[in-house]
Parts: structure tokens; C-alpha cells; sequence
């Protein structure tokens, strides 16, 4: 799309008095051709979506947004999905735009309403989920006068966006709507929110589309400084511990062909953090797991004692370097990323590219000349030594409980080829990236930078209807499925099939864990009672929930019974599933590296303590 031409400034001769010309009226369009026709700011609204080729809108009606909702009732092309809380249509905007590489849109009305989508709208600006998150206001004369449902949306959401609308004339709906989902969209994708106060949208005003967009100061940046990419291919070339720290960019890329064609030229060592599970096959021998305070002990060793870091779409979050000072010490950095504002923020660079990940890698590769990879000999002995000593595994606890972990191993391995899951945030979020296997980019998603409970439910339903034809499992704790479990209704009742994993250990167990570890095992408030105890009921139960929100509850207690209602989930595509597996409250996520030490500090399970000496052996 073109953006307008600013007009000369005017001339000497035009700054002189001239006299006052009547207006001459417009002229008549020519015969046969159509003027813009004039919609309400609510049918251009619609018509804008429709336009952009929006599918589905998740959302709940309210006051202030009502007359958006009169002409959406007409519209062939844009399916709304009234959800039954805002949060829920914000994750389920960022489970649809996960799953399809679309921009995901949800839609509340003013005050309340509104407040209800900063979690999703920070949770997708953390995570770079595009999204477009539109608003009613109360009328323009009213605002700034705490007007009934009145909340300065735009203030509020300023720092958790890409970018914040006030639309204040109706004229302005399709050019700010495409500028919105440009912006949300390209570069470091991200959410977008478009507020617009009802007499906007019950007035009128011509509907122009294509519009001409205005974004001057909007230009990312996306091809790579070819010398930059030299420099990072030579010390690829050179190293003799190098590591490729995948992130999240590089599946917000798709540059997950080129990341294996660069892993398998360079015979470097891979580690994919959270964001980035399924960028590069778990099955590949150079993929060494997950990194940070829940990765494996090889992935932490080769980021502390590598002398090459490329960092590809990855921001050193400190929950992959612990105690920052303290990180890779001996590494140069070779940091990849659209957003110029993430290189140098938590470690300099040595060679900063800033630049999609697709493009940086595939000029990587052809800049590549081969230092041969025996000098890469020892450190893979090292790393494979490792690989054989700690292994990702655990000890069942003699609970007469299934072993939390074991449930999921088998979800994962019994699921149809292509499932998408998504968790919420904890301990089964943790267990789910461990031990369910990943081969393709788009296949796991979650909360990972603003770790939001609840995510897993709306995200699998946004996910689901994005992707009517693959199977998605929501794996969750009994604490977030209980802060979102109401969609649910919405699954039921609009025909969008999700399976539901509750690993129910009565707990809010990752805060349980710390408590056992750091706190003398003194449990104040984790306690949720969904556990059946003698003399006391489940509360609630899940099985009975689900039957009440219109779904098929499942049951397992046992071992034995685990893989029947698996098997039972996945035969079932008519309605949503929720099968509640009880599991013991005292199982824990391991290795672990405990907030705010050294990577080095590592524990494999509680009192072993792999020690990285000097020579970088274990």
C-alpha cells in the first residue's frame, strides 16, 4: 500500500494575499463510476475486516462496541465467537494467530471490558504474537469525564503494544484497521489496539479502501548488513564450542528449513528455548534440549561453556542465562534479531545483526566457509558424555499415584501425528516441553515471557478453529484451568472440538515446589482441594464440570486407566474433552536452576549437583 505524498511547501508568489475565490462544487463522478459509498463507522469497521481477510473475531458485546455488532450479524465472511470472559477472547486471538500465521482478533467494549484484554495484550507483546484487539469507547464528548465505563484504554495498553488507536473520525476506520494489521503483522510481530468511541461508530462516513496508509516512522528492518554476516560466518567458522541458541524469532520467521540447513553445514550443537520447541526436530542428534531454569543439563553446559554463542531470534532472558554476569563467560555473541532494541539490552554483541531470521540465516549459509568440523570433535564428546549421564527422565514417587510426568510422556505419545498443544503456566507446562516430543515449528504453544495462568484453555480453542482438521490438546494444572475453563461453554456450544489434559495434583504445584525447596516445606495457601480425600469431596470436580459446560469428563486415577482415557480423548471429535488425571502433589520439574544463581548451579535432582569445572567437564 502507498503511503500519502506531503505537498510541496508553498513558493514566495504563494504567500501573497490572494483574493477570496468562491468554492467551485465537486465535480460529478463520470458515467459508469461509483463514488465512495458512505457506511456507518460500524459497517466500515466490518467492511474493513472483511477486507483484510478476517475469518473469525472472538469477543463479547457491550455498550459501547454494540453497533459494531448489528452489521457483523450480516457479514458472510467473518465468524464471531462470543466468548464468555474478555481474556478469554484475547488468548484465543493469540492461540488462532499461533496457529495460522494470521492476524488473531478479539473484541470487548469499553471500560471493564477493555481491562479485561491487557493480560492477553501484554502476554502477546512479551511472546511477539500478532494480534488486533479492537475497543469501544464511551462518545467522544464524554470522554475524559469518567463517563459510565469509561477507561483510557489507549493510556493503559501504551506500554504492552506495538501500537495504540484512538480513532476520532469515522473517515479514518479502514486507513487505522489496515495500518493496524500491518503493524501488528511486520517486523517483531505484536498487538495492535484499535479503541473507538460509539458515536464514531454510529455516525457516518466514505468507506475508501485500499487506504493510503501513514506510517513514516514505521520501517523495520529486515535484510541483514552483508558484512555483519561475514563477520558471524567466520566465527562460526572458527569456533571450537560454538552453540546455536534458538529462540522464538526464528519460528515467528519460518526460518526453521534454514536453521537446519545451517546446524547441519556448521555441525554446531542446537538448543531451542521455550518459544522455540519444534523450530529444529527433537529427533535431531544435534539438538540437545531445552535451555535455562528448566532445561537439560547438556543444553545449560554448552551456553555456559561455549566460545560461540549465535543467539537467533532469542532475547537472553533470565530464565535461559540465570545470573546474568555469570553466563557463558567465555563466549563471543553473534545475536540475530528484527527488533534492534533487544541487542545489547541484557548481553553486548560482539556482531549485532539486525534483520529477519529467515533472511540472516540463509545469507549465514551462503557466507558460510567450512572450518571443518573436527575441530567440533571434543566438544560433541563432551556433550554426548553428557547426554549419557543426565538424561531427561524421573523417579515415580511411591504415592500409588501415575507420575505426572508419565501422563504426559503419554499424551505425547498417543496423539495423532500434527497435534498442536498448548499448556497453561507451571509445573505440567514445564513437564509438557520435557517430555512431549517435537518435530515441527507451530506444534507447542504457550505463555513464556509473561507466564499467564489460564492460558491454555482460550489459546486451544483460538487454535482449534484456526486449524479445524489437526487435533489440539490443552495440556493444564488444576490452578489455570480453573482461572479460564469457561470457554469451554464456548467449545461446546460453537462446535470447536479441543481435548483438555487436567494434571490434577491439588496444588498449585510449581509454587508448591518452591515452597518445598526454599521455604521449609511450609505450604501457606497452595492448597486447591480438587484432590479426593477422605471426608472430603473434590472440589470442584472436574469431571462433573466438564459435563456441565456441554463436554465428555474423563476420569483417571491410576496408572492402569492412563492410556484407556487417552485413547477414549482422541476417539472422540464431536465435542470437547476434559479427562482429569490425578497425580501426586509431590513430584517436582528437574534439572532446575533456582532463580538468581549461576547456571553453573544447576541441579539435576535435588542434592545432585552437576559441577562445570574449568576444562568444561562434568
Amino acid at each position: 500500500m502507498s503511503t500519502p505524498v506531503k505537498a510541496p511547501k508553498p513558493g514566495p508568489q504563494a504567500a501573497k494575499a490572494q483574493p477570496a475565490r468562491p468554492k467551485a462544487p465537486k465535480p460529478a463522478p463520470p458515467i459508469g463510476a461509483s463514488a465512495a459509498p458512505v457506511l456507518t463507522g460500524a459497517q466500515a469497521l466490518v467492511r474493513a475486516l472483511e477486507e483484510l481477510e478476517v475469518e473469525a473475531v472472538f469477543g463479547i458485546p457491550g455498550g459501547a462496541i454494540l453497533p459494531a455488532y448489528d452489521p457483523l450479524l450480516d457479514s458472510q465472511q467473518v465468524r464471531h465467537v462470543l466468548v464468555r470472559h474478555e481474556q478469554g477472547a484475547g488468548h484465543a486471538a493469540q492461540g488462532y494467530a499461533l496457529a495460522t500465521g494470521k492476524v488473531g482478533v478479539c473484541m470487548a467494549t469499553s471500560g471493564p471490558g477493555a481491562t479485561n484484554l491487557v493480560t492477553p495484550l501484554a502476554d502477546a507483546h512479551m511472546d511477539s504474537v500478532p494480534i488486533v484487539a479492537i475497543t469501544g469507547q464511551v462518545a467522544s464528548s464524554a470522554i475524559g469525564t469518567d463517563a459510565f465505563q469509561e477507561a483510557d484504554i489507549v493510556g493503559i495498553t501504551m506500554p504492552i503494544t506495538k501500537h495504540s488507536y484512538l480513532v476520532r473520525d469515522g473517515e479514518d476506520i479502514p486507513r487505522v484497521l489496515a495500518e493496524a494489521f500491518h503493524v501488528a503483522a511486520s517486523g517483531r510481530p505484536g498487538p495492535v489496539l484499535v479503541d473507538i468511541p460509539k458515536d464514531i461508530l454510529a455516525g457516518t462516513a466514505p468507506f475508501v479502501w485500499p487506504p493510503k496508509m501513514d506510517l513514516p516512522g514505521y520501517r523495520p528492518t529486515t535484510q541483514p548488513h552483508g558484512k555483519q554476516i561475514r563477520e558471524a560466518a567466520a566465527l562460526i567458522a572458527e569456533a571450537k564450542r560454538p552453540v546455536l541458541y534458538v529462540g522464538g524469532g526464528v519460528v515467528k520467521s519460518g526460518a526453521h528449513a534454514e536453521l537446519l540447513a545451517l546446524a547441519e553445514l556448521t555441525g554446531a550443537p542446537v538448543v531451542t528455548t521455550l518459544m522455540a520447541r519444534g523450530a529444529f526436530p527433537d529427533s535431531h542428534p544435534q539438538h540437545l534440549g531445552m535451555p535455562g531454569m528448566h532445561g537439560t543439563v547438556p543444553a545449560v553446559h554448552a551456553l555456559q561453556k561455549s566460545d560461540l554463542l549465535v543467539a537467533l531470534g532469542a532475547r537472553f532472558d533470565d530464565r535461559v542465562t540465570g545470573k546474568l554476569a555469570t553466563f557463558a563467560p567465555e563466549a563471543k555473541v553473534v545475536h540475530v534479531d528484527i527488533d534492534p532494541a533487544e541487542i545489547g539490552k541484557n548481553r553486548e554483541a560482539d556482531v549485532p545483526i539486525v534483520g529477519d531470521c529467515k533472511a540472516a540465516i540463509a545469507a549465514m549459509i551462503e557466507a558460510y566457509e567450512d572450518g571443518g568440523k573436527e575441530r567440533l570433535k571434543t566438544w560433541w564428546e563432551t556433550l554426548d558424555d553428557l547426554r549419557g549421564r543426565y538424561p531427561l527422565g524421573y523417579t515415580d514417587i511411591d504415592d500409588g499415584l501415575p507420575a505426572p510426568q508419565y501422563v504426559i510422556e503419554r499424551l505425547g505419545q498417543l496423539a495423532p501425528d500434527d497435534t498442536i498443544w498448548t499448556t497453561g503456566v507451571g509445573q505440567h507446562q514445564m513437564w509438557a516441553s520435557q517430555f512431549v516430543k517435537y518435530e515441527k515449528p507451530g506444534t507447542f504453544l504457550n505463555s513464556g515471557g509473561l507466564g499467564t495462568m489460564g492460558f491454555a484453555v482460550p489459546a486451544a480453542m483460538g487454535a482449534k478453529l484456526g486449524q479445524m482438521d489437526r487435533t489440539v490438546w490443552a495440556i493444564d494444572g488444576d490452578g489455570c484451568f480453573q482461572m479460564t475453563n469457561q470457554e469451554l461453554a464456548t467449545c461446546a456450544v460453537e462446535g470447536i472440538p479441543i481435548k483438555v489434559a487436567v494434571i490434577n495434583n491439588g496444588n498449585l504445584g510449581m509454587v508448591r515446589q518452591w515452597q518445598t525447596l526454599f521455604y521449609e516445606q511450609r505450604y501457606s495457601n497452595t492448597n486447591l482441594s480438587t484432590h479426593h480425600s477422605e471426608g472430603s469431596p473434590r472440589v470442584p470436580d472436574f469431571v462433573k464440570l466438564a459435563e456441565a459446560l456441554g463436554c465428555v469428563g474423563l476420569r483417571a486415577d491410576t496408572v492402569a486407566e492412563v492410556d484407556d482415557v487417552i485413547k477414549q480423548a482422541n476417539a472422540i471429535d464431536d465435542r470437547p474433552v476434559v479427562v482429569d488425571f490425578t497425580v501426586g502433589p509431590d513430584a517436582m520439574v528437574w534439572p532446575m536452576v533456582p532463580a538468581g544463581v549461576s547456571n553453573d548451579e544447576i541441579l539435576y535432582a535435588r542434592d545432585v549437583r552437576p559441577n562445570f569445572d574449568d576444562e568444561g567437564q562434568i
